[in-house]
């Protein structure tokens, strides 16, 4: 059974929610990909839709979205997710995860995607 902590971005005040799921709601997460939609009552938003926009496994490597599965890859890089250049032109064999939430995930960021009735805030807590 995986544990995750979801980082749930509320695109509208720019604030970060930072909530931890196990059990059955963390299997709502396995197997999808970035991009992909979740319902938000996996993490306490009832009425809320989410949208899986990347994460980080058990190491702190980041999950590519030009990456298939949820194996680790070497990749060319030449900027983006997983690696920032010191100069121009430089490139680097980077270690990243696939597009695919799987059981070495630890993290996983999303974003609001679809509004629900309710203040985020009021549902997960301020963290301030």
């Amino acid at each position: 059974m995986a544990d995750f902590t979801v980082a749930v971005s509320d695109p509208e005040d720019g604030h970060t929610y930072q909530v931890e799921i196990d059990g059955q709601d963390a299997n709502r997460f396995i197997g999808r990909e970035i991009g992909e939609e979740v319902d938000g009552g996996a993490v306490g938003l009832s009425g809320y839709t989410l949208e899986i926009t990347g994460g980080s496994d058990e190491t702190g490597r980041p999950m590519r979205d030009d990456v298939r599965g949820t194996e680790l890859k070497q990749i060319m890089l030449e900027g983006g997710t997983g690696y920032d250049p010191s100069r121009d032109g430089e490139r680097r064999r980077v270690t990243v995860r696939g597009r695919e939430v799987g059981e070495a995930t630890r993290q996983i960021n999303a974003r609001i995607a679809e509004r629900g009735g309710d203040d985020p805030a009021d549902l997960l807590g301020d963290e301030e």
